[in-house]
């Protein structure tokens, strides 16, 4: 699954009303607004980016006024369309382009896969989109490299937008006008974002202390809860739920937001179901932050931490293929086990049932690929 985002466009209303929208879309993690009239006032408060037909704007705006929005007539066979060439001419002086098209007929339907080849975004209005044209549009644009974006009314109509032929749109716009909405909104399109990754259950066959190595503590801007932490592991499509620090303990303070994953070369799911080397992150990269059922959020990194402790090798095996992790050799340092319970590695023994996650395909710089890679 792929992140989902919002934008919100702006309500016809005097400047002080609309700002307490966009403040409260922006606390709710919008960052992108389309506004045709205020874009001076909208930058002070905060990093935004704005939509709009504006040369000022993050995101040139066409359609309005427009083909898109039915104010110039569409031609059925395209021919000197005022839409197709603001896009080409905004694209060929290096801008990021949106195009906005209300969805009144085929000929539109048309129009907005024809822009869906040369725009970055596409803003797609419709009537109702339970109907037939949002999957045809989804359908004939899923090899575009564009962002399709479904206008919505209301929470409805966002669920309805993001589910559509399972993949749903990238992104919806709805107008914010009603402080409860733009929260209950914002945290649909994050609920719309999650993965879930089905863990199986394997068993431990050796734990092995090791010497000294480099390993990473990846804190991250987010509070865990127990039974929450990361999927690690030596081998990129071969995992362990490795547990949060959000447990207490007789040796340290809990530390909700760590997880102890491994040393620096050891993989980490992030989103987008991609794998990133530990020693790689940073502070601000996303990670996943995965439950005992699966299912995941994301999280930024706030710091990450290098030093130097001593190891432990834990080996486990599923349907006859082994998998192996290197943790810090430590007793606050936690695997998950059948029963959903937090395993330290102190305790942990052959026999044990530990949950771990198994990819079908070999990566490649990450990305999941149908390929044969051999990790040993």
């Amino acid at each position: 699954m792929q992140n989902k985002f919002a934008w919100i466009s702006t309500p016809d209303e005097l400047w002080e009303d609309k700002k307490e929208m966009i403040t409260t879309a922006l606390e709710s993690g919008i960052d992108h607004v389309l506004d045709l009239d205020d874009i001076e006032n909208i930058k002070k408060l905060g990093n935004v980016k704005i939509i709009a037909n504006s040369d000022e704007a993050d995101i040139y705006l066409i359609g309005i006024n427009g083909e898109g929005d039915g104010f110039v007539d569409l031609k059925d066979d395209f021919t000197d369309s005022v839409d197709i060439a603001n896009a080409k001419k905004a694209k060929s002086e290096g801008k990021t382009v949106c195009a906005y098209i209300k969805i009144t007929d085929k000929a539109h339907e048309q129009l907005a896969v024809k822009l869906g080849s040369i725009v970055d975004y596409i803003i797609l209005v419709g009537t109702d989109w339970t109907i037939i044209p949002l999957e045809n549009i989804i359908a004939d644009l899923q090899k575009e490299d564009v962002e399709i974006i479904a206008a919505v009314r209301d929470l409805d109509g966002a669920k309805v937008a993001l589910e559509t032929l399972e993949h749903g749109t990238d992104g919806i716009l709805f107008e914010a006008n009603d402080f409860n909405q733009i929260k209950k909104i914002a945290q649909e399109v994050v609920e719309a974002s999650q993965s879930k990754y089905e863990l199986k259950i394997a068993t431990v066959t050796n734990v092995k202390p090791l010497g000294s190595g480099d390993r990473v503590c990846v804190d991250t801007t987010d509070m865990m809860k127990p039974g929450e932490g990361m999927l690690i592991g030596s081998y990129s499509k071969s995992m362990f739920l490795v547990h949060s620090e959000s447990l207490e303990s007789e040796y340290v303070a809990s530390r909700p937001f760590r997880v102890n994953a491994g040393p620096v070369q050891a993989y980490v799911m992030v989103p987008g179901n991609k794998t990133r080397y530990l020693s790689e992150l940073v502070a601000g990269d996303e990670v996943l932050i995965v439950n005992t059922e699966g299912e995941s959020r994301t999280a930024y990194v706030g710091r990450s931490k290098i030093e130097r402790r001593p190891l432990i090798l834990i080996e486990a095996e599923f349907e006859g293929q082994t998998i192996r992790t290197l943790l810090q050799n430590a007793e606050t340092i936690r695997i998950v086990d059948e029963n959903d319970n937090p395993l330290s590695v102190a305790e942990v023994k052959p026999g044990d049932k530990v949950k771990v996650y198994i990819e079908s395909n070999a990566r490649h710089f990450g990305i999941a690929i149908d390929e044969t890679i051999i990790e040993q």
